[in-house]
């Protein structure tokens, strides 16, 4: 029984030292934060050298590159702000060879957190975003028959409220907030 105990442990510690020297792909791992904007990319090598990380966009077109020299590991914050939306490629490369992580990107927009409120007082409403980033935004409103009465470019850093006096407007309004990305969100109040 001994025996069979010390021999089913010693293939354990065998195939466990087998799969922890491969060289597999766990050395690097990309995590996405709370921050949409931001990637933590996460390193370990397997000695100490030079590394270069590279970062591709879609179009496999060099974005941001680095080598960092003497190092065995290392955890970096990748920021993609001001970046576009898309699919872009984080290449590890170290005296081992190259890893490969893709990211999706996709910037978080304030037309997702836009609210229209009617006021108590006769036809004012309350236009309400809320961001946690400066962002450029375009204000629409349109008349019961669909014709545009009001257009502005307003600048959002955090919160933006604004109240809209829309007494002589015929019909139910509908409001038309587009992000600079061309994201669009329409409410009809």
């Amino acid at each position: 029984m001994k025996t069979k105990f010390f021999l089913a442990a010693l293939i354990v510690l065998i195939g466990t030292t087998a799969f922890a020297k491969s060289p597999d792909s766990s050395r690097v791992a990309v995590i996405g934060q709370k921050n949409t904007d931001t990637f933590k990319v996460i390193y370990e090598g397997e000695k100490i050298g030079n590394v270069k990380m590279t970062i591709l966009n879609d179009n496999q077109e060099i974005v941001f590159a680095e080598t960092t020299r003497n190092i065995a590991g290392f955890i970096r914050s990748v920021n993609f702000a001001g970046m576009e939306r898309g699919e872009y490629t984080i290449e590890i490369a170290d005296g081992s060879g190259k890893q490969i992580r893709k990211v999706m990107y996709a910037t978080e927009t304030s037309v997702k957190n836009v609210r229209i409120s009617k006021i108590t007082q006769e036809g004012k409403y309350l236009l309400a975003v809320t961001n946690s980033r400066p962002e450029q935004i375009n204000v629409r409103i349109f008349d019961g028959a669909d014709n545009l009465v009001h257009s502005e470019d307003r600048a959002t850093n955090g919160n933006l409220k604004i109240v809209y006096n829309l007494k002589n407007v015929a019909g139910v309004p509908t409001f038309e907030v587009t992000d600079s990305a061309g994201n669009v969100r329409t409410i009809k109040y």
